[in-house]
Parts: structure tokens; C-alpha cells; sequence
């Protein structure tokens, strides 16, 4: 059965963030709780006094500066709390939204956060959500999904309910224009990779695949662009709308062998979640073919080739163009945390289950050594 959540409005273009303020007041709350990141502050203060013109307060917490912990939420929430904000507005990139979501979600909630990790577990969301992504990768803006990292165990936890899909999204390409490169390539990776996992998926659906191809042609013909010149309008739009694309798939369908794979060398090693996905990417798609060999045909197509190992091999040289690390090596990954790794990646059921191909321990260990070097 598939089930899609939208926002209730999304808005997507250059400038568009300029009818931030107007719609905000449309919405008539008496406080707003920005979470945003410190070199956003002076590109957003038209905004922030924008705002307080139409005499609203705001409060701005800038602390999420990597993947977020459960231990990040609190402290977010010790601020909230009294805050008692009307409106969250979270303008950053997926850890910044995801944050708000979560924070969004919890304040006036009976339930407390340990009670809703997983699966539609989360019963409600009594205030109003606004997002903006700043980078062209997690899709967070228009999903259902946060993660964070637990602080006990060290392992990523998913907490999915369609109560964490904004109110109100404004996809701003411009915004994301003073990106360093090295981010971009690697946001545009995990972008690309929720596209091509939502189309090989296990539980594909024909309504996703058009959102997935399409996400994969474009940030497929238009990364490398971005990547090398920041400043291309059209490159960075292109990409934000894949990114867009992809967030629509994360949903209904959602990721599979690569995030799972991909957990551990954020939880344990600080990779950033883009970069991750990408050293894995080709070699799970090689383990993944002889199960799924029409899929990876179509993901060749959308990558502008025609064999499925031709596809591999596009992957390949799209990473290498953007130049960013294409080995664990390369990433200083150790060796020997090959099989404590795979351990863990047993652990993600949730997206394993997604794979064309079932992948046991010893797969998930041959797949690091493959991609070590």
C-alpha cells in the first residue's frame, strides 16, 4: 500500500525566501524558535527583523553543527521548553531539520522522545513546522524521517511518522549558493543515493520511480557543475530539485544496503552522512546487481548510459569528478573496524529489509573490504 505525506505548501525557486516573513505572519504566532547555523546569521537577518517588525519574538539556536544526538535534542528542548514557541522555523541543512522537526514534535507532547524512535509510533504534533534546506541533499524538508545518533549505544536511530513532514517548505536554491565544495559534492551524493535506493528498492513503486528517475538525471547531469563553480544558478537549482526529488522518495519507499552500510562510519567515525553513502555506493550497487539487474538497467538509463555495469562505472567517475574520497582508505577509515562495522550495519533491519538482495554479515564485510581500497 503506498502512502505519500506532503507539506501543505511548498514553495520552490530563487528568492523565494523572501515571502518567508509574509507567510510566517500569515500564521500569526506570538513566538518562533529559529534553529539555524551561525554562518546563516547575517544572510538571515532581513528576515529575523522582519519579524520582529510585526512584533514577533523569536528565539535563534544555532549549537547543531553535525548529525545530532539524543543528547543534542534535550538540550534543544531545555531551551524550547520555556521558550513555548507557536512555530518552530528550521533553516539549515538535514541535521539543523531534522532537529526541528523532532523539536516541533515533542514540545506539549505527552509522550517523551524514547517512545516514538521507530515507525509511526509518533502519536501528534501540536506545533506549526516550517522548514528550509540549505544544502541539496538529505531531502529532510519534505520527509517523514530524523535521525539521531543514540548516545549509549553509538547508533544511529530513525524515528519516521508522517506528524515530522513540515506545515510549510521554501526550497531556496540561492541559499544554498555559499557552499563549500567538497559539501556539496558529498550532499549531492546522499541526494542521488536516496533517489537510486528508492528505484532499486525492494519495495519500489511506480509513483516513487518518477520521482527517483527524474532526481538521479538531474543531479547526475548538473553535480559536478555545482561542485566546481559554486556560483552556477542553474546547476544548483537543478540539484536542489533532485534533492527535492529524493526527499519525496524517503517516505514511501526509502533507502536500503547503502545508509545501512553507511551508519557506522557516521556514528563511529564522524564521515559526513553524504560522504558515507558515496564510498559505498557503487560497490553495494555491484553486489546489488545480480539481483536487480532491470533496476540498475533503468538507473543506468536515468545516468545517461545503457548497461547496468555502465551505470557502476558512471557512479564511479561522478564520485571521482567531484573529488571528494573514494576509499575508506582515502577517508581514514581503519581497516581493522571492518567487522565491528558490519556488526552494527546488521543492526539498521529497518533499511536492510529494503534491499533487492539479502546481505548477511559476511557480505556487509566483503562489501568494506571492496571499498577500502
Amino acid at each position: 500500500m503506498l502512502r505519500i505525506h506532503f507539506p501543505g505548501k511548498l514553495v520552490f525557486g530563487n528568492h523565494c525566501i523572501d515571502e518567508l516573513p509574509g507567510e510566517v505572519a500569515n500564521l500569526a504566532p506570538a513566538r518562533v524558535l529559529i534553529l539555524t547555523i551561525t554562518p546563516l546569521l547575517a544572510h538571515l537577518q532581513p528576515l529575523f527583523k522582519a519579524l520582529e517588525q510585526r512584533n514577533i519574538t523569536i528565539a535563534l539556536y544555532t549549537s547543531i553543527t553535525q548529525e545530532p544526538t539524543f543528547n543534542d535534542f534535550h538540550r534543544v528542548m531545555s531551551e524550547a521548553t520555556p521558550f513555548d514557541p507557536d512555530l518552530i522555523l528550521g533553516i539549515g541543512g538535514g541535521s539543523v531539520l531534522d532537529i526541528a522537526k523532532l523539536v516541533a514534535a515533542q514540545l506539549g507532547n505527552a509522550q517523551c522522545i524514547n517512545h516514538y524512535v521507530g515507525i509511526g509510533l509518533l502519536k501528534g504534533r501540536g506545533r506549526k513546522l516550517i522548514c528550509i534546506p540549505t544544502t541539496s541533499g538529505t531531502g529532510s524538508e519534505v520527509s517523514p524521517n530524523a535521525i539521531l545518533v543514540d548516545n549509549n549505544d553509538n547508533q544511529k536511530k530513525g524515528i519516521i511518522s508522517p506528524y515530522l513532514v513540515p506545515d510549510i517548505v521554501y526550497v531556496d536554491p540561492l541559499l544554498t549558493i555559499g557552499v563549500p565544495p567538497a559539501i556539496t559534492a558529498a550532499t549531492g551524493l546522499d541526494a542521488l543515493t536516496h533517489c537510486l535506493e528508492a528505484y532499486t528498492n525492494k519495495f519500489a513503486q511506480p509513483f516513487i520511480d518518477l520521482y527517483a528517475f527524474e532526481g538521479m538525471r538531474l543531479i547526475a547531469e548538473n553535480l559536478v557543475r555545482a561542485v566546481r563553480n559554486g556560483a552556477d544558478e542553474e546547476a544548483r537549482s537543478q540539484v536542489a530539485m533532485g534533492s527535492l526529488l529524493g526527499g519525496f522518495c524517503l517516505g514511501p519507499v526509502n533507502t536500503a544496503a547503502v545508509h545501512a552500510l553507511s551508519y557506522p562510519l557516521g556514528s563511529s567515525f564522524h564521515l559526513p552522512h553524504g560522504l558515507s553513502n558515496a564510498l559505498l555506493l557503487p560497490y553495494v550497487m555491484e553486489f546489488n546487481l545480480p539481483a536487480a539487474r532491470d533496476r540498475y538497467t533503468g538507473v543506468a538509463r536515468a545516468l545517461g548510459v545503457t548497461t547496468a555495469e555502465e551505470g557502476v562505472k558512471t557512479i564511479r567517475q561522478l564520485i571521482r569528478d567531484c573529488g571528494i574520497p573514494a576509499t575508506l582508505k582515502e577517508a581514514a577509515i581503519p581497516y581493522d573496524a571492518i567487522e565491528t562495522m558490519a556488526a552494527d550495519a546488521m543492526k539498521i533491519t529497518r533499511l536492510l529489509n529494503n534491499n533487492p538482495r539479502p546481505v548477511s554479515k559476511e557480505d556487509a564485510i566483503a562489501i568494506y573490504q571492496a571499498a577500502y581500497e
